[in-house]
């Protein structure tokens, strides 16, 4: 993509430390903030944190998700914070624009909405995490200082939220939704 060919962006610029990027986007008037969720070469945070930190301190800031995370999990969070959309890295440069253009005038982008999974809490993802890492119920309770009913009652909500089976499909779920990361 050639900026030339596009006179709708007059500038573009490229922020490389995290740590000043909300002083920045408070110096400069800029109409959309494009995030990375893989900020691993930059910052200790992900992109999402980022992102969430700069709607926390510029509430009017238009951030759109731009990744290569294309994962419902990752889309329901940028949502949750207030992000005006979630890309996926592997857009057509001309179709990005139009979908930068879109959310400049005040619409959001988030596609494939349809595939709509309820979330789970933070215990449950806890204890799919530790389910994938291979623990056992009985070890999962003593880890987290709840009973071993408390921990089943988690996995009968984690199969529940995400239409499953078995602790296999659980995880095999999780992993595709973001919810773990394999081991």
């Amino acid at each position: 993509m050639v900026l030339e060919d596009h006179p709708e962006i007059t500038n573009f610029s490229i922020i490389d430390d995290t740590n000043e990027a909300i002083s920045i986007i408070k110096g400069v008037k800029l109409d959309i903030v494009l995030i990375d969720i893989n900020l691993r070469n930059i910052s200790d945070e992900d992109g999402l944190l980022l992102a969430k930190r700069i709607l926390t301190d510029i509430p009017e800031t238009k951030v759109v998700i731009l990744t290569g995370h294309d994962l419902p999990v990752y889309k329901m969070e940028a949502k949750k914070i207030g992000a005006r959309g979630f890309v996926n890295k592997n857009i057509e440069p001309n179709d990005l624009i139009k979908i930068l253009m879109n959310i400049n005038n005040g619409n959001t982008y988030f596609p494939d909405d349809e595939v709509l999974i309820e979330e789970l809490t933070d215990s449950e993802k806890d204890v799919l995490q530790k389910l994938c890492n291979g623990y056992k119920r009985k070890d999962i309770a003593a880890m987290l200082y709840i009973s071993e009913r408390t921990v089943s009652n988690h996995i009968q909500c984690i199969f529940n939220k995400l239409k499953v089976n078995s602790a296999i499909e659980a995880i095999t779920k999780g992993i595709q939704l973001g919810y773990v990361k394999p081991q």
